[in-house]
């Protein structure tokens, strides 16, 4: 089974594929389109800000490979990777995403005025629907988050898990082929292992 990480110039591309390869799969880090479409599955990472993300994957020429290979084969967007798969971001100006979930993305807000921006460190996951992807995981288990902005589902349907960070969050959703993260699986020892490897063996 071949597992391709997206390299657009941004993202944990080291620590995504030694997590892949934890868990018993080769990853190939690659931008090359005819190798992306041939892959099983696929994994957007991301770091930094959401509209220096979207002008890369674009500039890449990743943006219409990635509509293609989303259609027949599963894909895993990573923190900022998987923000982009929502409709727009209001980080720093306001800025279009892929699309492909109808999802805003927001600046975390919390009610507790202690609680620090960005959110930075180990917190739950609340498993709000049964999803292959959290398959093994348990309630409230611990991802590690790195953070100031943050995904808001109009369907909650789609969101699969929840974090409570002076406000309720989607920390992971599902529709179809398309799952993404907020939090870092790859730096969230075995829950992240475990949620990679049901991302690799249990989606279709």
């Amino acid at each position: 089974m071949q597992i391709a990480i997206i390299d657009y110039g941004s993202g944990n591309l080291t620590s995504v594929a030694g997590a892949v390869q934890a868990v018993g799969f080769a990853p190939v880090v690659t931008s090359d389109p005819l190798t992306i479409l041939r892959s099983d599955r696929v994994i957007l990472p991301g770091v930094g800000a959401f509209g220096d993300c979207m002008r890369q994957l674009r500039a890449a020429g990743m943006v219409e490979v990635l509509e293609e290979a989303r259609t027949s084969r599963p894909i895993l967007g990573i923190c900022v990777g998987a923000q982009m798969m929502c409709r727009s971001s209001e980080e720093f100006g306001n800025h279009e995403g892929l699309g492909w979930i109808d999802a805003e993305v927001r600046l975390l807000r919390p009610s507790d005025p202690t609680l620090p921006v960005p959110h930075v460190g180990w917190d739950n996951l609340h498993r709000s629907h049964p999803s292959a992807l959290l398959d093994g995981i348990p309630e409230n288990a611990l991802f590690y988050y790195v953070h100031s902005y943050a995904i808001h589902c109009a369907q909650p349907a789609i969101t699969v898990g929840e974090c409570e960070y002076g406000e309720s969050f989607t920390a992971a959703f599902e529709t179809g082929r398309v799952h993404g993260v907020q939090f870092h699986p790859e730096k969230s020892q075995k829950h992240g292992l475990t949620l990679l490897k049901n991302f690799i063996t249990k989606t279709d």
